[in-house]
């Protein structure tokens, strides 16, 4: 079986998740996002090869960040990406997606689609720079700790 591995900014490299990466992951989601998902969930996700999942980290295996992405024929979902906050807006995001591009290019998937929160905006910069463009919206899609939900921006980019 040949690992499949990609270089990131600040010493770290990029490389498929393993199920002993759950907990650091569940983690990082909870810290990234309002509503943060399951250590067992993520790890079901991990095990599921219609789930693909890359882990940026350092050399004794601290994550920084991972991707998560959806097999849907040839559409492929970005399910969610999550950075460390102290690794964020240092490139680890941008080597993510790349390592996503890469990897996918032996599978039928020919675009990738994401939501993003329309009150986001350096994850909207990022996937802008990685040519996303958005498609739709979703009002009301986003839960927020003070009750008000946020607008989700549906983008798509081709992969070819």
């Amino acid at each position: 079986m040949m690992l499949r591995s990609w270089m990131a900014p600040l010493g770290l490299h990029i490389e498929p998740a393993q199920p002993r990466d759950a907990d650091a992951a569940a983690k990082l989601h909870a810290a990234s996002f309002y509503r943060g998902w399951p250590r067992e969930d993520l790890e079901a996700y991990v095990l599921d090869s219609d789930t693909p999942t890359l882990v940026a980290c350092d050399k004794h295996r601290k994550l920084a960040g991972f991707a998560m992405l959806r097999l849907l024929g040839d559409d492929v979902e970005l399910m969610t990406i999550a950075v460390d906050p102290k690794f964020r807006g240092k490139g680890v995001g941008e080597a993510l997606l790349k390592a996503c591009f890469e990897d996918l290019l032996m599978t039928p998937a020919r675009r990738m689609l994401l939501e993003v929160a329309a009150d986001n905006p350096a994850a909207i910069r990022l996937y802008e720079k990685a040519g996303f463009k958005q498609i739709s919206e979703r009002k009301g899609y986003y839960a927020r700790p003070n009750g008000q939900p946020a607008t989700a921006l549906v983008m798509a980019r081709d992969l070819n």
